[in-house]
């Protein structure tokens, strides 16, 4: 009996040290784990705050008013239609699932749109390209802006919806279904929108899209991720100075190849 005893006890004396060991790994996992987790939701709030401060590090355009005889020139012109395409010129976006190697894993999106496809939800992840609502609000003031689209009407409204912002600003919209299919891509008919061409013009990263109308296009490289850019800041000197000529072809179809220079 002592002998049952003494080694019972011995049992217990080695059961319990594995137990206590167990329980503080068991410890120290539930900690680390709430440590990174802790890390990764800091991470994330840091790059969005590097992100937005990289946005705005460019001077931004200052605006010179006008004296009184060039205010009395514009007000005698007619206003001219600044066409912007969305995706690549202004946003970029991927939806859940697809992998986009030109955004880098754990980037944070500017905002998110729901939308309904072939009866399937989908969500996608919207970049804002730098600088980009600065922009709006300063070119707005100079042109009726138009937003032309190559995607489809569901998800092109949401964005463009979140871009406005309820400024009233990009009330006018076009989309998939105003586009002509040529040589396997879209086109986009300036024409439908304004039958006066010397008086409109579009904005858009895909050379295709305006193949019809080059003295009516302004190319901008297309954009994906860059927190640098300043592509949009870089043009409103020009967009400035576009708004005194009397025929935007005039100027466009002069800087076609040192569009393609600068950028």
């Amino acid at each position: 009996m002592r002998r049952q005893t003494s080694s019972s006890s011995s049992d217990r004396r080695v059961h319990q040290p594995n137990s206590h060991f167990r329980n503080m790994m068991s410890m120290i996992t539930a900690v680390l784990i709430a440590i990174g987790a802790i890390l990764s939701f800091l991470m994330q709030g840091l790059k969005r705050l590097h992100r937005g401060y990289a946005k705005y590090q460019v001077v931004k355009y200052h605006h010179v008013p006008c004296s009184p005889l060039t205010a009395h020139r514009l007000s005698i012109m007619r206003k001219k239609i600044l066409v912007l395409d969305l995706d690549e010129t202004l946003i970029h976006s991927h939806h859940d699932g697809v992998i986009r190697p030109m955004v880098k894993p754990g980037t944070p999106s500017d905002f998110t749109i729901k939308v309904v496809i072939d009866r399937h939800p989908v969500r996608f992840s919207v970049h804002a390209r730098p600088h980009v609502d600065y922009f709006l609000s300063v070119v707005s003031q100079w042109f009726d802006l138009v937003v032309f689209t190559a995607s489809m009407e569901v998800y092109g409204t949401h964005v463009a919806d979140k871009l406005d912002n309820g400024r009233g600003i990009l009330n006018r919209r076009y989309f998939r279904q105003h586009c002509t299919m040529d040589y396997g891509g879209y086109t986009k008919d300036l024409s439908a929108i304004h039958q006066d061409l010397s008086s409109i013009f579009i904005l858009d990263n895909s050379p295709g899209a305006y193949r019809k109308f080059p003295q009516n296009a302004i190319p901008i490289p297309s954009w994906f991720s860059d927190p640098s850019d300043t592509c949009l800041l870089n043009l409103l000197p020009f967009l400035d100075a576009l708004r005194f000529t009397s025929d935007v072809r005039s100027i466009l179809s002069r800087n076609q190849q040192s569009f393609n220079q600068v950028w």
